[in-house]
């Protein structure tokens, strides 16, 4: 807790809430009746109520009976393909990709990208989501719908080796261009697709470009153990080894997904001399049939794992709280231990273990002086959020997306008392609507790739 100064008017001023914080070792507590000073974009102070009754400011929040939380993260996501949601079900990730996801992405236009991506900011707005990562196609396109949502993000431009050296270049001059767009809200990434669409001459290239210019990697790596199993067979490596053979260890480098990450493969990731960290969706594995990331090894060996949704064509929703549950769950699932995850743990990754995933763990995440204003507001008044005998408890299990009240990205109020500010959702429904019949058709049998997992 911090006294807020003691001069000079406050931008926004939240009051009465209670707000989750962290210690110095990143333990998660909680302060009640607390307040939340906001100057510049940036929390100024967290305090109490009592102390800034007298504090003049320009906008102020009656947050009784609310939480006040971190922004959350959605560490890994295609936006866009919230157009493709619930298009195909039940099927194998082979028949998935194959026969439906990749001949429709040969349809992808600019205009179905925007839309796609609006909608998806809605979406992440009304559930409390205040940064996402996305990896995608038409990415200039993404990035000025984040300029118009007002959110964060780190974006990166999708390329494969079948597009030969103008891929890799777009993707290095889109990062170039539109790192620190949208008021410094955009950060950038290189974004290979996966190891098993992108050669090892194009992923050390990668390694290369990031290092001179100080990018982050986002790709696919080890998304189940098919691929892992074919990756073997083929190379004698894994997909892990792959990226430590080709240089992309010793960069920073987001991993999405890595439910195929072998016991063999952890010491190499802990030699890894860049920031590495992982990216886990867990609602989209129990669909296909998946392991699990094995977030226990990972976090036992220092790597930080942040929470996603994958793009809603695989995981129907862009709902973090989900991923937050189902992360805590299919843990004490997979390792037969109640005890692991708990709640506090869950939010852990939730807040200060996805900041660092995607690159920015000094500037979000918590709520503590001088880190960005992104805020939520949770309303606990629910039923199924009452009575609250443990808090973070009562965050992970009960609480759901629609509970968000309020979401604010950098002191700026995206959605107030459930409202949104930024997005008009019925007009980009209808539009997108009149795009679908043109987008779904595969009559064309192509395909942008080939999926082998």
């Amino acid at each position: 807790m911090t006294p807020p100064p003691a001069h000079g008017p406050a931008d926004l001023v939240i009051t009465g809430c209670t707000a989750l914080v962290h210690d110095t070792e990143g333990r998660i507590g909680f302060l009640d009746d607390a307040a939340v000073v906001v100057r510049g974009g940036r929390i100024d102070a967290v305090t109490t109520t009592p102390d800034v009754t007298g504090l003049q400011a320009a906008e102020r929040i009656d947050a009784r009976g609310q939480a006040a939380l971190p922004g959350l993260i959605n560490c890994h996501t295609h936006t866009p393909m919230v157009a493709l949601r619930g298009l195909a079900e039940d099927l194998p990730a082979h028949e998935w990709f194959n026969d439906w996801i990749w001949p429709i992405e040969s349809n992808l236009t600019e205009r179905v990208v925007g839309l796609g991506a609006r909608l998806a900011c809605a979406e992440m707005i009304r559930g409390g989501v205040t940064t996402f990562a996305d990896h995608y196609f038409a990415m200039d396109t993404v990035a000025d719908v984040v300029a118009e949502s007002g959110l964060r993000a780190n974006l990166g431009a999708a390329f494969f080796s079948s597009q030969g050296p103008a891929g890799r270049a777009a993707s290095l001059e889109f990062a170039l261009r539109q790192r620190g767009a949208a008021g410094g809200r955009i950060t950038t990434s290189l974004a290979p697709h996966a190891p098993y669409t992108v050669d090892d001459a194009d992923l050390a290239a990668t390694a290369e470009l990031a290092r001179e210019h100080g990018l982050m990697v986002h790709l696919h790596a080890a998304e189940n153990h098919a691929q892992t199993d074919n990756s073997l067979e083929r190379h004698g490596r894994t997909p892990i080894e792959v990226l430590h053979r080709t240089g992309l260890l010793d960069v920073d480098v987001l991993i999405a997904h890595g439910t195929g990450i072998l016991d063999r493969d952890l010491p190499v990731l802990e030699q890894g001399t860049g920031r590495i960290a992982v990216a886990s969706a867990p609602r989209g594995y129990l669909k296909f049939g998946w392991d699990t990331t094995p977030v226990r090894a990972l976090s036992d060996i220092g790597i930080p794992v942040g929470l996603a949704t994958d793009g809603a064509a695989s995981n129907n929703t862009l709902d973090v709280w989900e991923s937050m549950t189902l992360t805590a769950l299919v843990q004490k699932s997979t390792r037969r231990d109640p005890a692991w995850l708990t709640a506090r743990q869950a939010l852990g990754h939730a807040t200060l273990q996805s900041a660092r995933a995607v690159g920015l763990g000094e500037e979000i995440g918590s709520l503590a002086p001088g880190r960005r204003a992104d805020i939520v507001l949770v309303d606990l008044a629910g039923p199924h959020t009452q009575p609250v005998h443990d808090l973070a408890a009562t965050l992970v299990h009960s609480a759901r997306a629609s509970d968000v009240t309020t979401t604010i990205v950098d002191g700026r109020i995206l959605m107030r008392d459930r409202r949104l500010l930024t997005v008009d959702v019925p007009g980009t429904v209808r539009e997108l609507a009149a795009e679908l019949p043109a987008l779904i058709d595969r009559s064309h049998g192509k395909r942008i790739q080939e999926y082998e997992g």
